[in-house]
């Protein structure tokens, strides 16, 4: 008799505690929309967080493209450095000379490559160094990899080279070559 009580009460506390078990996973599966257990989320929170993620990569914080320079005071050429394209004209007797890094594609018009040292500008296109005074092939990609080299535009009348430029850059005067006529005296 002992043992038939033992066993009904063991089969009571088994359905009572699955009873108990069903019970919790139905109130579980019944959450309402919004409640603790299924949160809803707002379109104006969503926005606000988008907004906010906008915000937080237009600050530029070290990483990033970097804008143009502002020129300063007195200076009627001013240095632009940016990584967007810019397309630049420029006259016989001027030379566009790029910051290190910088790339150019002459699209239009005859120039000539510069360099200050003997070293020159790289024609990734064709996979060979210019050295100063060597021809440009217009829409020939040429990287700078140090300052103070560039382009001259060819001095021929209405000659106007368009390059596009990515990087620093800076247009001047190209420097005035004396003849050997005249250093001669002849």
């Amino acid at each position: 008799m002992k043992q038939i009580k033992f066993k009904a009460a063991f089969i009571l506390t088994l359905c009572l505690g699955t009873s108990i078990m069903v019970a919790s996973s139905f109130s579980a599966l019944s959450a309402q929309p919004g409640n603790s257990q299924d949160p809803l989320v707002t379109k104006s929170y969503v926005d606000k967080q988008i907004q906010d993620l906008k915000a937080e990569l237009g600050k530029g914080n070290g990483s990033g493209t970097t804008g143009g320079n502002k020129p300063s005071e007195g200076t009627d050429k001013p240095e632009v450095e940016s990584s967007a394209l810019k397309i630049v004209t420029i006259k016989p007797g001027q030379m566009l000379i790029g910051k290190a890094g910088t790339e150019f594609v002459v699209r239009a018009g005859k120039s000539t490559a510069y360099s200050s040292d003997a070293s020159g500008v790289s024609d990734l296109t064709d996979g060979k160094d210019l050295t100063n005074g060597m021809t440009v092939v217009n829409n020939h990609l040429l990287l700078f990899p140090r300052d103070g080299r560039g382009i001259t535009a060819s001095d021929t009348p209405k000659n106007q080279v368009v390059v596009a430029v990515r990087g620093g850059y800076e247009v001047k005067q190209a420097p005035v070559e004396e003849s050997t006529e005249q250093s001669t005296g002849k």
